[in-house]
């Protein structure tokens, strides 16, 4: 070859870099076998942390069913959140009342929530965080079971909620007192609440699934 001949760029970078791409394609491969493999067990372990944080919420449910139908919830940007509303059913096979994920942008990273309500869909049973990736000692205090923000939700009416500094965070009305140096995160637990409660209320009432002879029993 001529010592002022140019070399191919394309040919050169493909003799310089094959062993890269082939390590790349090998390890992608790796990757995604091993994502295939745990898929099932994620899903799994998502499924029984539900069954658990919506059993706590009403707990007089023996077990969940699905309704038929999926509920489509607009969350922005054009985008829509296909929600899975499940019954809680007791014993003697009446509703207690109903449960489901929803999710939004919190401070660090989405948050995902498993809201319940009362048979009538007219009270809040409260919530479970299923995941989240708070500040540790702030944000995170959303994650405590019966903690001075969870327990705000309980008894709380299926309406627009309302994010406070300063109020009474055991009145139980449609006022959210925020967690003290966690301002961003507990909006956004009120923002996923009032993005989500009511187009899902109205569904179900539009599918006839609230009727007023559903028999209502406490979640207390």
């Amino acid at each position: 070859m001529l010592a002022n001949e140019k070399k191919n760029p394309i040919l050169f970078f493909l003799q310089e870099s094959w062993l890269l791409m082939a390590a790349a394609i090998v390890f992608g491969s790796l990757l995604a076998s091993l994502n295939a493999a745990w898929q099932p067990k994620i899903v799994q372990n998502e499924i029984d942390k539900f069954d658990t944080l919506a059993g706590r919420l009403l707990a007089g449910a023996e077990s969940f069913e699905s309704v038929p139908e999926v509920v489509p919830v607009n969350i922005g940007k054009g985008k829509t959140y296909s929600v899975e509303v499940k019954k809680g059913i007791d014993a003697n096979g009446k509703t207690v009342g109903w449960a489901f994920v929803c999710e939004g942008a919190g401070f660090a990273d989405k948050i995902k929530l498993v809201v319940a309500t009362d048979a009538a869909f007219e009270t809040l049973a409260g919530f479970g965080v299923l995941s989240s990736f708070e500040t540790p000692g702030f944000g995170d205090k959303i994650n405590i079971v019966d903690g001075f923000y969870q327990s705000q939700f309980k008894g709380t009416p299926v309406a627009e909620l309302e994010l406070t500094k300063i109020g009474d965070p055991e009145k139980v009305d449609n006022q959210i007192v925020s967690i003290t140096g966690a301002t961003v995160t507990s909006e956004a637990v009120v923002n996923i609440f009032n993005t989500f409660l009511l187009p899902i209320k109205e569904a179900m009432r539009s599918d006839g699934l609230l009727s007023d002879q559903l028999s209502v029993i406490s979640y207390q």
